[in-house]
């Protein structure tokens, strides 16, 4: 009996396979929060379309360029940076920390509305605090390998 019960409390892990574990829990559930998306605001979007309530816009007017292009351009950015920094110090997560500090940086001053002092202050210690406090708790506590 005491086999059994430890048994089930037991974890094994393919280390082959341990890289894919978080990816696939965070694909399910943004699997799932599309979902929900689509239920609760595509249903009834599509049931005023076809109503003739609302008309479907494709053009470009209403989508702020500068936001968007400067949002792919960071974020791109982003994933090919850390992995050149995590190069340099192999195993630590420094490419995570060291990167992840300018890229909130600089998103939200892009998203940011009339900035000024207090907000400029607030967004430089959220993007020194945020990353530093995951780098701290994912690499040192839990030592997860981060690039």
């Amino acid at each position: 009996m005491e086999n059994s019960s430890s048994s089930l409390l037991a974890i094994k892990i393919d280390f082959a396979q341990s890289h894919i574990f978080f990816p696939t829990i965070i694909v399910w559930t943004l699997v799932i929060l599309f979902a929900l998306i689509l239920i609760f605001y595509g249903i009834p979007y599509l049931r005023s379309y076809l109503s003739g309530e609302r008309t479907l816009n494709l053009s470009l007017e209403h989508i702020d360029k500068i936001r968007l292009l400067g949002t792919l351009i960071v974020t791109v950015l982003y994933f090919i940076l850390m992995d050149e920094v995590g190069t340099f110090f192999p195993n630590m997560g420094y490419g995570f920390l060291f990167v992840s500090i300018p890229f909130i940086f600089l998103i939200s001053i892009l998203y940011v509305h009339d900035i000024n002092r207090k907000k400029l202050i607030t967004i430089t210690l959220n993007a020194i605090i945020a990353p530093s406090l995951a780098w701290f708790l994912l690499a040192k506590m839990f030592s997860i390998t981060l690039p």
